[in-house]
């Protein structure tokens, strides 16, 4: 690469984990020529996970002579996501805080930071693409995280890279695993889906509230047919940890009350529904009315429907019944393997 070529190449700020994702992207761009540094947020109070990481951190950057940073918004992470975590499930949501996380903290927070330090662009390394202004699903379906940044404000998204995005996960590890100082990367296990969650949810839950509370099960007529443990155990579609009277089918959870610390139970079939309504849209392109697919949660495949936007919500109108649509959720919406826009179930 001439001079004259590495000069016109954006500064990267790369946000770093200590995971074998996001030290493949500093190695590539590093690579490449790219001027880059690191980044690492302190996100919660786990000092250990923190010393760990950073351990890691230490050992790359100085291998490929990189400073790095460490940037402490614990506070911040409180206010927008791990607060509003517990704050959701009290009342008998289903929260779906790695999208707020990404939106406030790691497409907000550190996209402010990257561009006070007088950096160009973001590196992280999640598993999609951006094309044309709008999320694009990575090539490895079974990694791609478009479902998660489908929050991300529109206006952020030039100002992002994700450089894992046309690579498969085997591909990765198998890189890493074959550059003598990133081996140990390659093997060591897959941090935890809500990072501050070490067990359950339940364990975050409990410091709150008192989460074993036993309370009535109710059936869809409204009449009481058992006995549960607490409000909190439950979401949407699951079907054990209480009892119904004379049962001889399945019986699934369909709504929680927190009020009355009641849950209501029923059939299969009681899950299913054809029509929901989302609120606090962020949508990336500018349309009202449209069909497209829709996912309603992370792991769900996606659904066909017509969407129609009024007054900033929206009611989705699905060509076939779903099961398991849950309040506090996301519904991402997808134009073949486009993010066209996203909105909170309610």
């Amino acid at each position: 690469m001439k001079n004259s070529d590495k000069a016109i190449l954006p500064k990267i700020l790369v946000a770093m984990s200590g995971g074998v994702d996001s030290t493949v992207v500093a190695y590539k761009l590093k690579e490449l020529g790219y001027d880059i540094e690191g980044v690492y947020m302190r996100l919660h109070i786990d000092e250990k996970s923190h010393e760990e990481n950073l351990k890691k951190i230490e050992k790359v950057s100085k291998f490929l002579g990189i400073k790095y940073h460490v940037l402490d918004i614990k506070e911040r992470f409180d206010e927008f996501v791990y607060m509003p975590f517990v704050e959701q499930y009290k009342k008998g949501l289903t929260p779906n805080p790695c999208a707020l996380c990404n939106r406030n903290i790691k497409f907000g927070a550190l996209v402010e930071f990257t561009k006070e330090l007088g950096f160009e662009k973001l590196a992280t390394g999640h598993y999609v693409r951006i094309q044309n202004g709008f999320i694009k699903e990575a090539v490895d379906k079974s990694k791609d995280q478009s479902y998660f940044l489908a929050n991300v404000k529109k206006e952020n998204l030039d100002f992002v890279m994700f450089p894992l995005g046309d690579m498969y996960k085997d591909d990765v590890k198998e890189f890493a695993s074959k550059i003598e100082v990133l081996k140990e990367f390659s093997t060591q296990k897959e941090s935890n889906e809500i990072c501050f969650v070490d067990t359950t949810y339940l364990d975050v839950l409990k410091e709150y509230i008192d989460i074993d509370k036993p309370g009535n099960v109710l059936n869809t007529k409204g009449e009481v047919v058992g006995e549960h443990k607490g409000y909190m155990h439950y979401t949407i579609g699951k079907r054990r940890g209480f009892s119904v009277r004379g049962a001889h089918t399945p019986n699934y959870v369909t709504a929680t009350n927190p009020e009355t610390n009641e849950i209501t139970v029923g059939t299969k079939e009681d899950l299913r529904v054809k029509e929901f309504f989302v609120k606090e849209l962020n949508m990336f392109e500018e349309i009202t009315s449209f069909t497209c697919s829709v996912k309603i949660r992370y792991r769900s495949p996606k659904s066909k429907c017509r969407v129609m936007i009024e007054n900033g919500d929206a009611k989705v109108i699905l060509r076939d019944v779903v099961e398991g649509v849950a309040s506090g959720q996301m519904a991402v919406f997808y134009k073949d393997d486009l993010v066209i826009g996203c909105g909170w179930i309610v």
